[in-house]
């Protein structure tokens, strides 16, 4: 993705967000712009107009800390955004490292990472990657998300599934709202990881097959995505609302661990336990302990 063309569309898409009697300017009656004015985006961040213009014309390798916070401010951006602007900035420097990321077709769970998943009884638990790619899960989040894991192609992944299958449409009750959800991330991703080609060939993959995924993708909407709750409709128990929480691994960086709970004593809950029998029917031991037999022979 070209860094220059990145930045300048998100700063432009995130001037034209801001009213201008939102930062207490006049609105007028001659604008020929959508929200701020540079000028006055300038003016705000307490920087020239020309230093702005060459911000957001995408130059914006070795501006400083306190001007991409200036001008966070000026434009109102949100903790995700600001973040997002901060590693925009980051990967056009010159001396930028590539962060450390996992390859996902030949990333294993540690053995002590999989008892950790299969310790998570009542909820499905899972790893992924900032692809979306499901890298590593529990065996009621393999039943939980047995249409992904039906999808042709390894690693089994969110996103592609949300646009590119059909079953998708029926599973997310608000489908939308997790369309918008997949691309942020896949966004936020894609500023923190600038040269990962995975990463670059699914988002051409899904730009290509999928026109809903291509205009909200031009959106530039990022946005964090650690805790909240979701409902669901799978195919094999109904409607299930859960609270998740999703862990950043301090050990595998790059990678997140989330957890799905229902509230105790809910229908939900009460699905989770039914489908959680299904996956015991469907699946047998769960892979941790396979693996501690066949370590053991027997």
């Amino acid at each position: 993705m070209n860094n220059r063309e990145s930045v300048r569309e998100f700063l432009i898409s995130r001037r034209a967000r801001v009213n201008p009697e939102q930062v207490g300017l006049p609105s007028g009656t001659n604008r020929r712009v959508k929200g701020l004015r540079r000028s006055e985006v300038a003016t705000l961040a307490g920087v020239s107009i020309e230093y702005y213009t060459r911000m957001e014309r995408g130059a914006i390798s070795g501006a400083s800390p306190e001007a991409l916070d200036s001008v966070a401010r000026a434009l109102r951006l949100d903790d995700a955004e600001r973040a997002h602007l901060f590693d925009l900035a980051h990967a056009a420097s010159p001396v930028a490292r590539p962060p450390r990321r996992r390859n996902s077709k030949t990333w294993v769970a540690h053995p002590s990472l999989q008892w950790t998943l299969d310790a998570v009884s009542a909820g499905p638990a899972f790893v992924r990657n900032g692809r979306m790619d499901l890298l590593a899960a529990n065996n009621l989040a393999r039943a939980f998300y047995k249409d992904v894991y039906d999808m042709p192609g390894q690693p089994p992944n969110l996103a592609r599934h949300t646009f590119l299958d059909e079953r998708a449409r029926d599973f997310y009750p608000d489908w939308d709202l997790f369309a918008e959800v997949n691309v942020a991330i896949l966004r936020t991703e894609a500023a923190r990881d600038p040269h990962n080609k995975e990463l670059h060939d699914l988002i051409g993959e899904l730009s290509t097959r999928s026109e809903e995924f291509r205009r909200r993708w031009g959106a530039h909407n990022v946005r964090h995505h650690g805790t909240g709750s979701k409902t669901f409709h799978h195919p094999v128990v109904g409607d299930i609302t859960v609270a998740f929480e999703g862990l950043e691994m301090a050990a595998e960086p790059g990678l997140t661990l989330t957890i799905y709970a229902a509230e105790p004593g809910s229908a939900s809950e009460q699905a989770l336990q039914l489908l959680a029998s299904w996956a015991a029917t469907e699946y047998g031991a769960p892979a941790s302990a396979v693996t501690a037999r066949e370590s053991s022979g027997h």
